[in-house]
């Protein structure tokens, strides 16, 4: 099988269904972003072991799950596996379990503690910005909400993993120190 298919070349894609829209559709936006968040998280997810190594390989499972709703156009018939309640209900049980282990966030911080620490925020940023471009979509189009959920959840996730990153390796946060 060839990896091009020249259907492209005039600027739009397929959705999942059949639609084909602008490459620069919101709907392609989206998943896109969450394709590179994906792509992020394996970058982190080799730096990581035990749990959290694990955490992270289910995340981007789910990511890409989220990714194939994304990509459906709404008249599409396939049936995709769904983000349910249980998936957020991870992220945040693996926020608590790293709170717990850190002192007390008294300051705006800054990335940079740590290699892998550093990632994490990356990380979080495109989250962020994948968790805009899916609001920005639900304005035009139905839209899960729990998706919108799970991406919030997702970037505080990748917050706590940050700061855990660095305290475990015991490198200080970076405390950002506003003009003076």
């Amino acid at each position: 099988m060839k990896i091009y298919t020249r259907k492209g070349d005039d600027g739009k894609t397929a959705l999942i269904g059949g639609d084909r829209v602008s490459k620069h559709h919101i709907r392609v936006e989206s998943y896109g972003t969450v394709d590179e968040l994906n792509s992020n998280l394996g970058f982190l997810r080799c730096g990581l072991s035990g749990k959290d190594e694990e955490t992270i390989a289910h995340i981007q499972n789910r990511l890409f799950m989220l990714g194939s709703y994304l990509a459906s156009s709404s008249e599409s018939k396939m049936i995709l596996p769904e983000i349910v309640p249980k998936d957020v209900q991870l992220l945040e049980n693996e926020i608590d379990r790293h709170t717990n282990t850190l002192p007390e966030l008294k300051n705006f911080i800054l990335p940079g503690g740590s290699n892998l620490g550093s990632h994490a925020h990356v990380a979080r940023c495109v989250c962020r910005r994948a968790e805009r471009l899916v609001v920005h979509l639900a304005e035009h189009e139905e839209i899960e909400p729990l998706i919108v959920q799970y991406l919030n959840r997702l970037s505080d996730y990748l917050f706590i993993l940050a700061r855990f990153i660095d305290h475990a390796s015991g490198n200080p946060e970076i405390i950002w120190e506003p003009r003076k």
